[in-house]
């Protein structure tokens, strides 16, 4: 267990009281679970920068609330009867909270028009294809009345299913419209999936690094992420087996195009190499598709060598579509699917047939192949761009993706991402620090930059002068 204890606000309290505040929160947000061991009281002390004494009263007062138990000669554990409910973050942002796998989320998603973000996932909205969704609505809006005011059938939209297919197929993916559910967007596809196939206490493998909402959502599960570490060409193909001898992984959850936060694609020589390990292993794949419109070259995709044997394809329109009409799916054998619509029904009832409909009128007008190919060579500028800007700061990307969105950065030597991302959050711009990103917390010397957002120079002024503070 990671012994090093997340310091929360403790402004005017008791140093008692801030090691009391700071176990507190770590029960509370599960990083400490019911029956494990706390830190020693010699590391604790060591971590917070208190008096073993300091620590001797804190546990002593954090037993007595029932909260811990002491067990002579072992140590102290978090008491195992009445856990804390889960707490997955805080209420509200902060500069001084934790730089955690939600902290660029919750920064972006409740940011105003005045701050930069070119550490968010997805598009400006005038990247997106405004004038394709205004055609849609207008025509939604002479639908029929059903479609306005009923639910959706569970498994989704028919059409929009079979077109799904057919876009599937073009990458070598064959599958059939019955073998598809829609979701209400990507993130509810994994959960869905995570809900099916797991249970707390379960090891899922993930990529280190890999994209951040993937381990926010396994904390919400309550199952431990082990990270192997991911290269050009996909994962670290030796510490994926000694991973899967280890840990006996229930389930392995990656993108194999345009990697996120990478931006690196799977190679062929990877992608049979980590099918034959699954297939020994009994291990289930989880590969999130959801860049496949910003390719140039398509990688090669599990999916498409696997057959839905053991490849579970999650998809979403968020990113090319639109991010406000919510939209997903799951592609998968076709006994998990029909598991999987019961479980649907159970946690969101029908379909959203209005954003179902809405993202078919899209992808079928035929203005949206132009849109995307103007999209793919507007990015393509953007990461030179970006590249260009960077390169005086010392900022250098890892690799230079094919396409997409992202660029993997890491920073001149000395200086800890998280500690920059804070100072420039203080002047409205939102960074991503490389830590949210990592299970094993190695990234601390990365951010990674959506070029789409980063046209604005005065990001890369704040980042020149939070540099230059630093120096």
């Amino acid at each position: 267990m990671d012994q090093t204890v997340t310091r929360p606000d403790t402004t005017g309290i008791s140093r008692v009281e801030h090691v009391m505040a700071t176990i507190r929160q770590r029960i509370a947000s599960r990083t400490l679970q019911p029956g494990s061991r706390l830190p020693s009281i010699r590391q604790c002390a060591t971590s917070l920068r208190v008096s073993p004494s300091t620590v001797v009263e804190a546990y002593d007062r954090l037993v007595s609330d029932g909260l811990i138990q002491s067990r002579p000669g072992s140590g102290f554990y978090v008491a195992a009867a009445h856990p804390a409910p889960l707490v997955l973050a805080e209420i509200a942002p902060r500069l001084d909270r934790a730089v955690d796998p939600f902290w660029v989320s919750r920064q972006a998603l409740e940011a105003g028009a005045e701050t930069l973000k070119p550490g968010c996932g997805w598009l400006p909205p005038s990247w997106f294809p405004e004038r394709e969704l205004r055609r849609a609505l207008r025509d939604l809006s002479r639908a029929e009345d059903t479609l306005l005011t009923d639910y959706g059938t569970p498994r989704g939209l028919p059409p929009l299913r079979q077109l799904i297919a057919r876009r599937m197929s073009e990458r070598g993916i064959e599958t059939s419209p019955d073998h598809i559910l829609l979701t209400e967007s990507g993130v509810q596809a994994l959960d869905f999936v995570c809900r099916f196939l797991l249970e707390p206490g379960d090891t899922v493998l993930v990529d280190d690094p890999c994209y951040f909402n993937f381990l926010a959502l396994l904390r919400a599960h309550r199952v431990t992420a082990i990270g192997v570490p991911y290269t050009a060409t996909g994962p670290d193909l030796q510490a994926f087996a000694a991973a899967l001898a280890t840990h006996k992984p229930r389930l392995y959850v990656t993108n194999s195009g345009l990697h996120n936060p990478t931006g690196a694609s799977l190679s062929p020589v990877a992608a049979h190499r980590i099918l034959k390990l699954a297939e020994a292993a009994g291990l289930t794949i989880v590969e999130d598709d959801i860049f496949a419109d910003f390719e140039q070259d398509p990688a090669p995709r599990l999916a498409a060598f696997d057959g839905f044997e053991r490849v579970i394809q999650l998809g979403s329109f968020s990113k090319t579509v639109s991010a406000s009409a919510r939209l997903g799916y799951i592609a998968a054998r076709p006994d998990w699917i029909e598991s999987l619509i019961d479980l649907k029904i159970a946690g969101s009832f029908g379909g959203n047939a209005l954003s179902a409909a809405l993202t078919l009128s899209v992808l079928k007008d035929g203005g949206y192949r132009h849109h995307l190919a103007t999209l793919k060579t507007r990015l393509a500028s953007a990461m030179g761009e970006t590249i260009r800007r960077l390169a005086p700061l010392g900022i250098t990307p890892c690799l230079e993706p094919r396409g997409g969105l992202y660029l993997w950065c890491r920073l001149p030597d000395g200086l800890d991402a998280a500690e920059i991302a804070r100072k420039a959050l203080a002047e409205n711009v939102i960074l991503a620090p490389g830590n949210v990103f990592s299970v094993s917390q190695t990234a601390g010397d990365f951010l990674r930059f959506n070029v789409s957002q980063s046209a604005d120079p005065r990001i890369f002024n704040v980042l020149e002068r939070v540099l230059d503070a630093r120096n």
